[in-house]
């Protein structure tokens, strides 16, 4: 094996072959200023730092010039994911209120500017939790980790107990935890879900998903009366029918404290479409705005469908999209599905939602009109 090289940057073997004992131990080392950092990679490496491994080359770097005391760190970045949070963080298309209607006409524009808007899925090796599947509805549908909602409640005997699949998201501002997007409830998630909608003060529940759209998209999760989940007891004070969604009064219980919170069922989204109409989701989105008011509660909005990213996407872009809509007369739908999915990915998930989202803020802009004018 040829001598190593000194060098300030790595030379690595041309075998691109990863090797997980060598990630696995490297990720655990700390560089001192003054001291040398060796990396096996070479299968025949007989280092004496190494001997354990069966590696692919060695590495030797000079750490001296560092000057500080700092971990090692493994993760890589590509060129490729370093541009795409830069769109996430960048793209913007301001669009006046009339430049909003003829834009909302054009599909084939809208389809183009959606398909350039990155994803930002999770890669499942992000997210260090063990075992986090068995809590998860979609195996590729992951909680973006610097966004997600963590659990208070933990239980040392069970590293899940800290874990759900839901993000905190920006709102119109850009202020954290406007909203909370999540996907819909499992049999083994539902304490889960009433936990964090306790510890978040969450004053608003909305649902946009029937239980069952040819398979299960989510458990019912709440009781016809009274109900206790985990640590959280659940009242049912009222139940009112409109055309397109149920509303429900709840109580939410726990240590003795008890808050208020409504909870809204849309059920007119047909499975893997969008609505004919927007006024349904319009409608939904006045009353959840309303109601958040009136209780006068600090906490983020809970919004959720199966997935937690496509329907759940539509809404919360169309109650950011009004907002900006109602206060400067302009809007930003393409910054405002960039925020989205830097806080959880996927968000908006076909071109058909992104059109319904234009469509939608087209008649809010129709109303607001309207409504100035008279």
């Amino acid at each position: 094996m040829p001598n190593p090289i000194m060098s300030p940057d790595p030379v690595v073997s041309p075998d691109p072959t990863p090797n997980n004992a060598v990630e696995k131990h490297a990720s655990k080392l700390h560089c001192l200023s003054g001291q040398k950092l060796f990396i096996c990679l070479n299968k025949k490496c007989n280092h004496r730092k190494f001997s354990q491994f069966s590696p692919l080359a060695l590495l030797l770097l000079d750490m001296s010039a560092l000057g500080s005391v700092e971990p090692l760190s493994c993760s890589v970045t590509t060129p490729r994911e370093r541009a795409a949070q830069e769109y996430l963080q960048s793209a913007s298309r301001v669009l006046t209120r009339q430049q909003l209607q003829d834009v909302a006409l054009n599909t084939q524009a809208l389809q183009v500017e959606f398909a350039e808007i990155p994803m930002n899925f999770v890669d499942p090796k992000d997210l260090d939790i063990p075992s986090h599947g068995t809590k998860n509805r979609y195996k590729t549908i992951l909680p973006n980790p610097h966004s997600r909602v963590v659990l208070r409640i933990r239980n040392t005997n069970d590293p899940l107990s800290c874990y759900i699949n839901a993000n905190y998201i920006r709102g119109y501002l850009r202020e954290d935890k406007a909203f909370i997007a999540t996907q819909g409830p499992m049999i083994n998630t539902v304490n889960d879900f009433w936990q964090m909608a306790w510890q978040d003060n969450c004053p608003v529940i909305v649902m946009i998903t029937k239980l069952k759209e040819k398979n299960e998209k989510c458990v019912l999760y709440w009781p016809e009366k009274r109900g206790i989940y985990g640590k959280v007891e659940v009242l049912v004070n009222g139940v009112r029918e409109c055309e397109h969604y149920t509303v429900r009064s709840l109580t939410l219980k726990q240590s003795g404290q008890s808050r208020k919170v409504c909870h809204y069922w849309y059920t007119s989204w047909p499975d893997h479409k969008t609505p004919d109409s927007v006024g349904p989701l319009l409608q939904l989105m006045t009353d959840v705005e309303e109601a958040r008011h009136a209780l006068d509660a600090c906490g983020p909005i809970v919004v959720h469908c199966s997935a937690g990213i496509g329907r759940t996407g539509c809404f919360i872009a169309t109650t950011i999209g009004c907002r900006q809509l109602r206060l400067e007369g302009v809007v930003d739908i393409l910054s405002i599905v960039c925020q989205l999915r830097a806080d959880r990915g996927g968000m908006i998930q076909t071109g058909e939602q992104y059109e319904f989202v234009h469509h939608a803020l087209s008649l809010y802009e129709s109303q607001l009109s309207a409504e100035t004018s008279r």
